[in-house]
Formats: C-alpha cells, sequence, structure tokens
C-alpha cells in the first residue's frame, strides 16, 4: 500500500496485511484477517456502517474498542453495565450533548464492545480550536508528538490535496487563510487516534478495534498510517456510493446512502 512521505517517516514498520484495496460484502466483516489494529471506518451518521461495525466487533472481539466520539476521560465512564444500558450509558456520557448524530444510532457499536476495555481518543475542542488557531500542535498534543507524525510538514501535494478536501467539506464557505490550520486539526486528531490505539495494544495485548471516520481511518494518511513498529493493521471504509478510484483502505464497502439534511443549506 502506498503511504506519504510523512506516514512513512513515523511509520516504516507498519506491516500491512494486503497488498491491494479491495471491494467486500458485509458478510465478510464476519471473517476480516487477523490484525492487531482494525480501524473501522464509517460515515458518521450513517446506520448500516454502524451495524457493519457492529458485526465486526462481534467477529473480532477485541480486547480494546478505541472511539473517535469519546474523551479518555469519558471513556473511564464507560463501565461492563452501562454497555447493556443503552438510556443509561447516553446519559452518562451527556451524549445529547456532545454533537454526535443520535445515540441510537451509535449504540449498537458499545453494545457490540461488551468484553472490551473502552478507550476515548477524542480531541478537547480547545485543543482543535488551538490547532487551527496555528498554536504549536506539538505543545498542545504533548509527549510523542514526533512519534506520531505531527511535527513534520507535509509533501506539498499532500498539503494541497487535503486542503482541498476541507474546504469542500466546509461548502467552500472557509477563508482560504483557515485552511493550514483545519489540516493540523485534524492530523492532530489523526494523531490522538493512533496514540490511543498504541496505549491500547500495549495494555491489552490486542487485538484493538478503532472507530472512526473514513478520513482516519486512510492508510496514505490517516491514524492506520501512523501505528507504531511491526504493527500490523488492517484498515476498512464504508461509502455510500462506489468511488471511481482506488480507495486508501485495505477493504472497503459501499452501503446505501442515509436521508439527510443538506448541510450546505446553512450557508446558502
Amino acid at each position: 500500500m502506498k503511504r506519504s512521505l510523512a506516514a512513512m517517516a513515523t511509520a516504516l514498520c507498519v506491516v500491512p496485511l494486503l497488498a491491494w484495496s479491495e471491494e467486500i460484502s458485509p458478510a465478510a466483516l464476519g471473517a476480516l484477517p487477523e490484525a492487531q489494529v482494525v480501524f473501522l471506518g464509517e460515515v458518521h451518521d450513517n446506520v448500516y456502517h454502524h451495524e457493519h461495525q457492529a458485526l465486526a466487533l462481534r467477529s473480532l472481539r477485541p480486547s480494546a474498542v478505541v472511539f473517535e466520539m469519546l474523551t479518555p476521560e469519558m471513556a473511564a465512564k464507560v463501565t461492563p453495565d452501562l454497555l447493556g444500558n443503552q438510556d443509561a450509558l447516553a446519559a452518562t456520557l451527556d451524549w445529547a450533548q456532545s454533537g454526535w448524530p443520535d445515540f441510537s444510532v451509535y449504540y449498537p457499536v458499545f453494545e457490540a464492545s461488551a468484553g472490551a476495555e473502552i478507550y476515548g481518543a477524542q480531541v478537547p475542542r480547545e485543543d482543535a480550536r488551538a490547532a487551527v488557531m496555528g498554536s504549536d500542535v506539538g505543545a498542545v498534543f504533548g509527549p510523542r508528538a514526533e512519534e506520531f507524525g505531527l511535527l513534520a510538514p507535509l509533501p506539498e501535494a499532500q498539503q494541497t490535496e487535503r486542503e482541498a478536501k476541507q474546504m469542500r467539506a466546509h461548502c467552500d464557505a472557509l477563508p482560504a487563510d483557515m485552511l493550514p490550520g483545519m489540516v493540523l486539526a485534524q492530523r492532530l486528531r489523526d494523531a490522538a487516534l493512533a496514540r490511543a490505539a498504541t496505549q491500547a495494544l500495549e495494555a491489552t495485548g490486542g487485538p484493538v478495534a478503532v472507530i472512526t471516520g473514513n478520513g482516519h481511518a486512510r492508510t496514505d494518511w490517516g491514524a492506520a498510517a501512523l501505528m507504531g513498529s511491526g504493527v500490523t493493521v488492517l484498515s476498512i471504509g464504508q461509502f455510500e456510493a462506489t468511488p471511481e478510484r482506488s480507495q486508501p483502505f485495505d477493504l472497503w464497502l459501499v452501503t446505501d446512502a442515509v436521508d439527510r439534511e443538506d448541510p450546505c443549506a446553512a450557508f446558502k
């Protein structure tokens, strides 16, 4: 699999399981190749994607599950009893104020995590905001910032592509001078996910599953590209339409789309 120069500098020894990007059916999620860390990508509000993640978790039976949607403090509140009680878990996590889609969409993933240690990798809003505003991202992240790829500048072509993606994701409504900071905040989130997955693997021995958006599961520049020496990684992306070209995931699948309001309506 291809890796960006920045990712290669920090993850030269990541061990890919597959040498190609392959489309699979949902049934294949019940018999995935073994790996120490499995990234299960998603479109956040797509209920089918979370059903598939739950299917994969029940098959993988991971020792730990890392959630992009939880801070470490939130993850520490998740007990085995809470995983079996949707309403109590939502209340404990104060999910209604989290900004993520309705908890009913995510609960199957939590329920399927029973028996695993729960880890959180969400970057606090103030830290993400500091990155956007140009603060020293290494200081924001703390120790191991270089290990997780935050200190080296990106290759120019990748920086340009990632800025363009940020602009599209924000409905072409961002000031151009904000784009470098938005990319840096995304890199901060990638690094936080890779750090949490590494900590979970070191503490439990694995396997570790990571619940995250597709962008962070990418094998070229996402968190999946930042895992450390000798770690076997499997990355799975989920889409709502068949992509036109090879994708930066080991495996990927296409699902139905969900009904949603136009996210750009507020900018029109």
